[in-house]
């Protein structure tokens, strides 16, 4: 059985809470205080993709920004998904073959 994998982005959405929080004119600070955190380093993490804020943070985030939770989450796209099996199935062609072509009809 394969191990799961997130098919979150975290580079892409922290780049994404990044540029809402600039967007809207929020500083690391006042996120800090909106939230109630005692310290700024996770939105630093979220920024730089090291760790996803909680479901809460990202509820709370979503109503800071006035946009859907949804949109502060960036997907993979399946080519990445696919570099991911691959390095997971690197000993099985035939599997690798299957996964992409399975994820190809997803996208379609």
């Amino acid at each position: 059985m394969i191990e799961s994998k997130t098919i979150i982005d975290m580079e892409k959405t922290g780049n994404n809470l990044r540029n809402y929080a600039t967007a809207n004119g929020y500083s690391v600070k006042d996120i800090q205080l909106y939230l109630g955190l005692s310290c700024p380093q996770p939105v630093y993490r979220w920024f730089k993709g090291a760790i996803l804020p909680s479901v809460d943070n990202l509820f709370r985030l979503s109503e800071l920004f006035h946009i859907h939770m949804e949109e502060l989450l960036v997907k993979k796209h399946s080519v990445e998904m696919c570099e991911e099996f691959t390095f997971i199935a690197n000993d099985n062609p035939m599997f690798i073959k299957r996964m992409k072509a399975y994820i190809s009809l997803l996208v379609a």
